[in-house]
């Protein structure tokens, strides 16, 4: 059977607006490790999928699943020793009073349930959001986005604040401006708030910002934005979706590279490996202050084999290591992409955090002027190639890369070969 009769068979079922990534898109049948395999049998290096963060279909998270699968699997409202197991050792790599968690199957019920929490606390309503932001697929969710277009207007209750880029800054602009002009936007979007009787519940945000682009932030805005949120009675809530579970190579959490800890944690996508598991992590006052006001449960979120799941993700983190895997790969690729920076006028910067990388393209690096076409044409053509990569930014020109954990200094080195090829056949 064709690609081309099942796309369109896709199309007929999922209808055509649902996203395939490429302009040639790929049939996949296959994973392993950081590998993937497309119908003919040909691999691709996933530099793209965080969700598989241990890697493509790990041996041990698999065989836990089908164990605890072949076993039980049942909701949280009978006892069972495999699921208070893993909230202990979850819970356990958080920071006081972090100590409680509240499963859900995907981020956008995370995400939801924290906003909940938020306004329970805070008995307001208000949210503020970066201006570039993605947070879920709910229609609560929907109205604080600004990234992906939607139905649902920007709610009136809510504030979109920018964040700031030492990349982006004018010439001779200091971190410490830069800082004062972008705090004074969240003390800006709070008073707004307050002028139209609206009570702050919430400030809601990735500290790693990778829907911006991982731009380098002034150091200290997560904390002082965290603190001007607090004053005004609202909650820091720290969506680690995408940043966390050893991604940025220093600290289990993206938000523990800040000197800040969040009122509410959101977790997702690569908290099963793929299988769905994702929650939230709070103080446990807030959990039973909230429970005796409104029950709060999930059919499938924190099943045992969920359970079975996430703790053999937070085991092969561990034993092998994928803390200081991706801290040290990290690093290698962060110097390789410098070096291509230094031979492609079209990087204007490069930018990462353990296994996460943000290159952005410019058609002049005096300008800034973003190079969206052309970072389609790399994603594009680095995917006939047989690498695998995406692309982020308000103008499409930041290429996106964020591999499974298990990436190796061999698989960087073919990934960096692979876009130096790409960048010169522009």
């Amino acid at each position: 059977m064709s690609e081309l009769t099942l796309l369109q068979r896709r199309h007929r079922v999922l209808g055509s607006q649902s996203p395939l990534f490429y302009d040639n898109p790929l049939h996949l049948v296959r994973g392993e490790g950081v590998w993937l395999f497309d119908v003919d049998g040909r691999r691709y290096l996933d530099v793209y999928n965080n969700v598989p963060c241990v890697g493509h279909c790990n041996p041990h998270v698999v065989e836990s699943i089908s164990r605890q699968a072949a076993q039980l699997n049942i909701h949280t409202r009978y006892l069972d020793e495999q699921i208070v197991s893993y909230a202990e050792r979850l819970t356990a790599t958080f920071d006081a009073p972090l100590d409680t968690v509240m499963f859900t199957c995907t981020g956008s019920e995370a995400n939801e349930l924290a906003l909940r929490l938020a306004r329970f606390a805070s008995g307001g309503t208000g949210i503020i959001v970066s201006n570039y932001n993605y947070h879920g697929n709910s229609a609560s969710l929907a109205q604080v986005t600004t990234a992906l277009p939607s139905p649902e207007p920007f709610g009136a209750h809510a504030r979109a604040v920018p964040i700031p880029c030492l990349y982006q800054a004018p010439a001779g602009t200091t971190p410490e401006q830069l800082l004062a002009q972008y705090t004074a936007n969240i003390v800006e979007a709070i008073a707004s708030m307050k002028a139209e009787g609206i009570r702050p519940a919430a400030l809601l945000i990735d500290t790693l910002f990778a829907n911006e682009g991982l731009p380098r932030v002034p150091a200290g805005f997560v904390e002082k934005a965290a603190a001007l949120i607090r004053e005004a009675g609202g909650l820091f809530i720290a969506d680690e979706v995408q940043s966390g579970f050893a991604r940025t190579g220093d600290h289990l959490w993206g938000h523990q590279a800040h000197a800040v800890v969040p009122d509410i944690v959101t977790l997702g996508k690569p908290m099963g490996n793929g299988y769905p598991l994702a929650g939230l992590v709070t103080n446990g006052a807030l959990v039973e202050s909230f429970g005796r006001s409104a029950m709060y449960f999930n059919t499938f979120g924190g099943s045992p084999v969920a359970a079975a799941a996430g703790m053999a993700v937070l085991d092969v983190i561990e034993r092998e290591q994928l803390l200081a895997n991706a801290r040290n790969v990290g690093a290698y690729v962060q110097q390789r992409l410098d070096g291509l920076a230094e031979k492609h006028d079209l990087i204007g910067d490069v930018r990462g955090k353990g296994l996460f990388f943000a290159v952005e393209l410019v058609r002049d690096r005096t300008s800034k002027a973003p190079a969206g076409i052309e970072a389609r044409r790399v994603v594009n053509d680095m995917r006939e190639r047989g690498v695998l990569i995406s692309k982020i930014g308000a103008d499409d020109n930041i290429l996106k890369m964020r591999p499974p954990l298990v990436f190796s200094v061999a698989n960087a080195d073919l990934f960096i070969d692979t876009l130096d090829a790409a960048l010169s056949a522009l």
